[in-house]
C-alpha cells in the first residue's frame, strides 16, 4: 500500500508556508494529510506559526509568544509578491472539517507556556468536535504525554531527530501511537520501520521530496509520508509504483 501522502506545512514548495493558500493548494493537489506548526500567542490564541521568531516568515519581528493576536496580524506572511495574513488553528480546521483530509498538528517546544498549548490544542478540537482526523505531534515526549492526558482518543506522533536507545528498539512509550522518524534516520538503519511495526506502531516520516526517499519510504511500508510538493510525490510514487 502507498504511503498516505502529508502536506508539510501545506503545499510549501509553491506556496508560502503555513498560509491558507498552501493548505487550500494541498488539499486540491489530492494530499491525504495537511501538517502544520502552532504556537501560542501573548494571548492565549493558536496560531500555525513554525519559527520562535517571525523573523524568516513573516515581515515582521519579534517572538510569536510575546506578541498579541493582533499584533501578530498587523504582518505580512506571504511571499514573492502574493500577501498573506496570519493562519490561526481554527481556519485550518475549518478547511478540513467533513472533508477526509487529516490534519497532523504539530506542537512547538521549549515554550514559556510549557504545555499549556497541549491544553488550548484540546479545548479546540473538542470546541470543532474533531477527534478521528487529528493527529497531534511533538518532538517533546513531555508534549505528547501532556496531550494524550487531555485528549486520551486521539492518535499521537512522537516525532524524532535521533534514535536514541530507548525508541531504536522500534518500542515507544505507550502514549504515543506512531513513530516520527526524519527521513535521514531511514537512510541510516531502514530496519527501525520494521522494529516499530513489530511493536504496534506505524510510522510518519518527514520531510520527504527526492525521488530515492520517496522509493525508500515506499518500499519500507512507510504509513504517513511528509513533502513539502504533494502532487510531484503522489507523481513519484505513481511513476515508481507503474514502472
Amino acid at each position: 500500500m502507498q504511503p498516505a501522502i502529508v502536506a508539510h506545512r501545506g503545499a510549501s514548495a509553491h506556496r508560502a508556508e503555513h498560509t491558507l493558500a498552501a493548505y487550500e493548494l494541498a488539499v486540491e493537489q489530492g494530499a491525504d494529510g495537511l501538517e502544520c506548526d502552532i504556537r501560542l500567542s501573548k494571548d492565549g490564541h493558536i496560531v500555525c506559526v513554525h519559527d520562535r521568531t517571525l523573523t524568516r516568515t513573516s515581515n515582521g519581528r519579534g517572538t510569536v509568544s510575546a506578541l498579541t493576536l493582533d499584533q501578530l496580524k498587523t504582518y505580512d506572511y506571504g511571499h514573492q509578491g502574493e500577501p498573506a495574513e496570519l493562519l490561526v488553528l481554527d481556519t485550518l480546521l475549518d478547511l478540513v472539517k467533513g472533508t477526509k483530509v487529516e490534519l497532523f498538528v504539530e506542537t512547538k517546544h521549549p515554550v514559556r507556556y510549557r504545555n499549556e498549548v497541549e491544553r488550548k490544542l484540546a479545548q479546540a478540537l473538542k470546541r470543532h468536535g474533531l477527534r478521528d482526523q487529528i493527529i497531534m505531534m511533538s518532538f517533546s515526549a513531555t508534549a505528547v504525554k501532556a496531550f494524550r492526558d487531555q485528549a486520551p482518543k486521539i492518535r499521537t506522533v512522537l516525532l524524532l531527530d535521533r534514535l536514541l536507545p530507548r525508541v531504536k528498539t522500534g518500542k515507544l512509550p505507550p502514549y504515543a501511537d506512531y513513530t516520527g522518524p526524519g527521513v535521514h534516520l531511514l537512510r541510516d538503519d531502514p530496519g527501525y520501520v520494521d522494529r516499530s511495526r513489530h511493536h504496534g506502531h506505524d510510522t510518519y516520516v518527514w520531510t520527504v521530496d527526492d525521488q530515492q526517499d520517496v522509493e525508500l519510504c515506499r518500499d519500507l511500508g512507510v504509513r504517513f509520508l511528509a513533502t513539502n510538493a504533494p502532487a510531484n510525490t503522489r507523481r513519484l510514487l505513481g511513476d515508481n509504483l507503474s514502472a
